[in-house]
């Protein structure tokens, strides 16, 4: 009997000895082992993930509210994690995020960087965004693991935010603003403010309407700052000015020329909460790439 408790003992001592410890969140061992998955859909598209070490895309970004304060992200083929260097293609503005989830899981949008990534690099859902697979030293990640913010990159030069902008898909909803700033950037002479990528798509039923109503495009969307507000909401931006009227109709908008586009805004309001408010309304209607602006940005 006694035999056979020193022997139980000593097994009891070998299982405690072969047991792991935790990994440390904030070390390196939390980088690995990466994860990749299995294919999935999202909207009828399959997506695969797939261990590519110079990712270069462009595209649109949203929020991802499961990232919170840390400066973190998600993505549909990265690994997981993953390193990756998000320039705004408003401003050239460059931080480093983690990629820490799968996602967006609906939409066509790039990239979705937590609240903490997107107020770091100063953009709103539905920036045009450029993410870069980078491999950043050791105290960088560390820094991001802990939920901090790695040093800020240099900005990326305006003549190359304005190559990387050409590069959006076709359909990418540009915001006049982020086309005015592009006016100001050293792009080669022979490049066009207006593009097929700034346009947005027009609806079957909005082209379908052959007598909208007569009712003169009106400024009262630009008011000067202290006569209505700084914000409005924008339904789109439309070729045909007949398109543009019968959607202006339909959500009680106006219109305003920029070039050869006709705008269809809302507004403006004295405060975000007012505006955020009238853009739910107006994706209500079907407009879903509705956008708010601010003109003091």
């Amino acid at each position: 009997m006694l035999s056979a408790t020193v022997v139980l003992a000593a097994c009891s001592s070998a299982d405690t000895a072969v047991g792991s410890a935790p990994v440390n969140p904030y070390g390196p061992a939390a980088d690995y082992p990466m994860v990749l998955g299995a294919p999935f859909a999202i909207d009828g598209e399959l997506y695969t993930p797939v261990d590519t070490l110079n990712y270069d895309s462009v595209g649109q970004v949203v929020t991802d509210q499961a990232g919170g304060a840390a400066i973190s992200a998600e993505h549909r083929t990265l690994p997981l994690p993953s390193y990756i260097e998000v320039t705004s293609l408003e401003t050239g503005k460059t931080i480093l995020v983690r990629v820490e989830r799968r996602g967006p899981m609906s939409g066509r949008a790039l990239i979705g960087l937590s609240p903490g990534a997107m107020e770091q690099l100063g953009v709103q859902p539905g920036t045009a965004v450029r993410a870069r697979r980078v491999n950043p030293v050791e105290q960088e990640r560390a820094m991001l693991r802990r939920g901090e913010r790695a040093p800020e990159r240099m900005d990326t030069p305006k003549s190359l935010v304005e190559v990387l902008r050409r590069k959006l898909p076709a359909g990418t909803d540009i915001p006049e603003s982020h086309r005015d700033r592009a006016d100001t950037m050293q792009a080669p002479a022979s490049a066009q403010r207006v593009t097929p990528a700034n346009v947005v798509p027009e609806r079957k039923a909005d082209i379908a309407s052959t007598k909208p109503s007569v009712s003169a495009p009106s400024d009262a969307m630009v008011a000067p700052k202290g006569k209505g507000g700084r914000y409005f909401v924008q339904a789109g931006a439309f070729s045909v000015q007949a398109n543009a009227q019968n959607v202006a109709n339909k959500i009680n908008g106006t219109i305003v020329s920029s070039g050869k586009l006709h705008l269809v805004r809302v507004g403006p309001f004295p405060g975000r909460k007012e505006a955020e408010a009238s853009l739910a309304k107006v994706k209500g209607a079907g407009y879903t790439g509705a956008r708010i602006y601010d003109t003091d940005r």
